[in-house]
This record gives structure tokens, sequence and C-alpha cells, in this order.
């Protein structure tokens, strides 16, 4: 029971706990135990909430007893991104002077996960390796990395830790990793989710990229949290009151793909474009209108994205206080937004036609430690225009590391997104516990 309660999804969980298979306490106790024996080795769990963890399991056990249900998933586990905060953790989002740092209130997101009922285990370990906590390793081979800055999320989710959780993403810190670790993972639109509560502090008026999304095994998953999460807080200015449609009710019959394969930093390997192959055959397969194309100007996103961290940012919502000067002159910055919104024209345009692309997650596999963790053009293409992008493992490497594929749908259709990708999931495996290292 207790393997199967581990690698459950959290779908899953809170049915069982809503019917009384199962108590809270005792997923909570296996979650724990499952982060006891792997994360010395993994270095993914940063701050763990264990004894807070295991009272709030026993007053959710106590409430179901009593009929009084406190949402969706109603004591169903959870871990958090260090670089959103929680009131009752240190959250140094891996930088020296926030160590010992616990916020005065939780990221709306988290007040919202809350409020559903999860029980958060703990917060994860933020970018691959930081100057606080060090390496996050892989939990399909230690001595590679999970890379992007969701990286101890996706390695804790992947190995069994924790069933889901919440990451960020500006060029691809949800997706790469959860590529690398082989779990699923949602970019939403930029706008359905407020980013109040995240650090870096992110504004949208100088980086409309940025989103806080849900991280699991299950597509299921998180298509389950998202609701939750999204929606007007009155503190970030950047959410739009948009309707999330039901994707249960996307007819992925007749959906009109695009996928391609090449990107500016190189050629994928064939392993990697056959993977993406397989995945848009399966979509012909379920009735769509597949073809081999990629967005106009698709090759600029690259060198637009460069400009962009070329600026400075600050590191308050209220201050301005960039500890650097920008590395463009004025004319160079107005140049650089021009052919952001060029590009963003471009690729409108090209979604009139289209309702899905489908392209890698990232060039590459998952890589050693001291090998380039780059290689990200595709997740960068999508940040600019901040449509809805989900990541789903489709394949194997050669050297046992999963392989996904990122699913794109039109701005505010996160339903069509997941809906494509569940219907690679079921397809192609998704998430495998096979190969795991631990």
């Amino acid at each position: 029971m207790h393997d199967e309660l581990i690698f459950a999804s959290a779908t899953d969980l809170a049915r069982w706990i809503r019917r009384r298979d199962v108590s809270s306490l005792e997923v909570v106790g296996a979650c724990l135990e499952r982060i006891a024996a792997v994360n010395p080795a993994l270095n993914a769990v940063v701050q763990l909430n264990a004894e807070a963890a295991l009272v709030r399991a026993q007053a959710a056990d106590a409430a179901a007893a009593r009929g009084d249900w406190w949402g969706p998933l109603h004591g169903v586990p959870c871990t958090i991104k260090d670089w959103i905060e929680t009131n009752d953790l240190i959250c140094t989002a891996g930088y020296a002077p926030r160590l010992g740092y616990v916020p005065p209130h939780d990221a709306t997101v988290v007040a919202r996960m809350r409020a559903a009922g999860v029980i958060v285990l703990g917060k994860t370990n933020a970018v691959s390796g930081n100057e606080v906590y060090g390496l996050t390793h892989n939990p399909y081979n230690l001595a590679y990395s999970p890379a992007g800055s969701s990286s101890g999320e996706a390695a804790i989710i992947a190995a069994g830790g924790s069933p889901v959780g919440l990451g960020s993403d500006s060029g691809g810190s949800i997706r790469q990793p959860a590529h690398n670790c082989g779990i699923a993972g949602l970019k939403p639109t930029v706008g359905r989710v407020p980013l109040t509560g995240h650090y870096p502090r992110i504004n949208v008026m100088n980086d409309p990229r940025t989103s806080i999304g849900p991280m699991a095994r299950a597509v299921a998953d998180l298509a389950l949290v998202l609701p939750i999460i999204q929606g007007v807080d009155w503190r970030d200015a950047s959410v739009v009151p948009m309707p999330l449609g039901d994707w249960h009710a996307v007819d992925v019959e007749g959906l009109r793909v695009a996928f391609y394969t090449d990107a500016v930093e190189g050629a994928p390997p064939d392993e990697v474009v056959e993977t993406v192959r397989a995945a848009a055959q399966v979509l012909a397969d379920a009735g769509c209108a597949v073809e081999e194309k990629a967005p106009p100007l698709v090759e600029h996103s690259y060198p637009v994205t460069l400009d962009y961290w070329s600026r400075p940012e600050p590191e308050s919502w209220e201050v301005w206080d960039a500890g650097e000067e920008t590395k463009l002159t004025s004319l160079e910055v107005e140049q650089h937004l021009f052919l952001w919104d060029r590009f963003r024209r471009a690729l409108i345009a090209f979604m009139e036609s289209v309702d899905v692309i489908l392209t890698p997650a990232a060039q590459l596999p998952a890589r050693p430690h001291d090998d380039d963790q780059g290689h990200i053009a595709y997740t960068l293409t999508y940040s600019l225009v901040g449509y809805p992008a989900a990541v789903v493992r489709c394949g194997t490497s050669a050297d046992g590391m999963p392989i996904g594929v990122q699913v794109v749908a039109r701005p505010w259709r996160d339903n069509v997104a997941l809906a494509a990708a569940a219907a690679l999931e079921q397809a192609l495996g998704g998430w495998r516990r096979e190969g795991l290292a631990l």
C-alpha cells in the first residue's frame, strides 16, 4: 500500500481520501517517509514541514469524519518551489541575503491551495544549484541535472515524494525540469494566475513572460490544480478574469496541429525528433489535422530573449532597486520592444489557423551536471508570447533519461493544451516509475 500511495496521482489520492479508503495521515506519512528515503541523494526538498504537515493531516481526517470537506484537494500533500512564498517556512529563493527569511504572507497561489485542502510538505530547491542549498540531482540518474529553476519540484515529484506542486516559469523553468525528470508541467497563459508572492518579484510591465503553474506526474493533476490557483486576486494587476474551459469537453478530433523540431540552437538528436514525430502521429491517429511547419520569425525568439536578459530587473515591487546597469542603450531597448511586438504579432497571426503546436521540450534530454544545461529555444519562443504550454513525457533517451514534448495552445486555451497533452500521455505513457535510480 505504501508504494501505491507515494506513486498515486493527486486526483486519485483526493478521491480515496473523500471515500475514506485511506486517511490523509497515511498519505502524508507515506510521502514524508519517501522524502526521508530519497532526499539525501536528491537534495530536492530544502525546507521540510513534517511536524506541521502531520498535525494538519490529523485535522483533515477529523474534519472528514464530521463531513466537513475543505475543498477538492482535502488532505492531499504538496510541495512548493522556494521562489513562491509561504508564511510558515523559510523562503530564501536560493539567495544568501534571504537566509532565515520567513515571509509574512502566503503567495496568493499558496493561500488558494491551502484553502482547497492541501497540506504543504515543504519547499523545494530553486535552480539546479544555488549558493544556499547547492545542487539538486535527477532521480533517473543522480549524476544528471533536473535543470531549470523548478528543479527541486520536478525531482521530488518524479521520485514519489510529493504528488503535486507549484513551480514558476519565465523561459522554461517548469517545462525543462518536467522534461528532464519525466513528469507533467503546465505554464499557464500569462495573466491567468497571480504572481503575488513570487520572488524574484515579477512586474508584468517589464516581463510579460512569467507564470506560476502546476507540476505533477499526471496531466489530470495539472487540470485539477489550475482552476484552484487561477483568477484575480486584486494585487497582481496583470491578471485577467478569463473563464477556464473544461479540458474534458475538448474534442481532440479535428484540432489543427503544427509541429516542428528545428531550433536556432542546433538540430536535436534523432531520439528527440522521433519522439516529437511519434506525438504528432498520436494526434493524427486521433483525428487531428497535423502538418509539419514552424511559425514565422521563430528564429528571432532567441535573439529577442537575449536582449531581454540584458535589461536590469528590480528586486522590489515598490522601489526601483535594480542592482546593475542595462547592457542596452535606450535606443536598443526601444528596438528590442519593437522586435518583440513584431514577433508576437507574427505568432498570433499563425495561430489563426492552428490550435496546437508540438515541439521538443528542449533540444537535448537531461545532461550531466557539468554539461551545458541550456538548449531551451523551444520554450523561450512561447514565453515571449505568453501562450499556455504543457510538457508531458513521450519517450526515453538511449541512456534512459525521459524525453518530453511541449504542447502549446492558443492564448487562454489552457484546456486545449491539457487535453492534447492528456491524449499523448495516454498513448505514450507519461511519467514512468521504471528507471528511477532511487
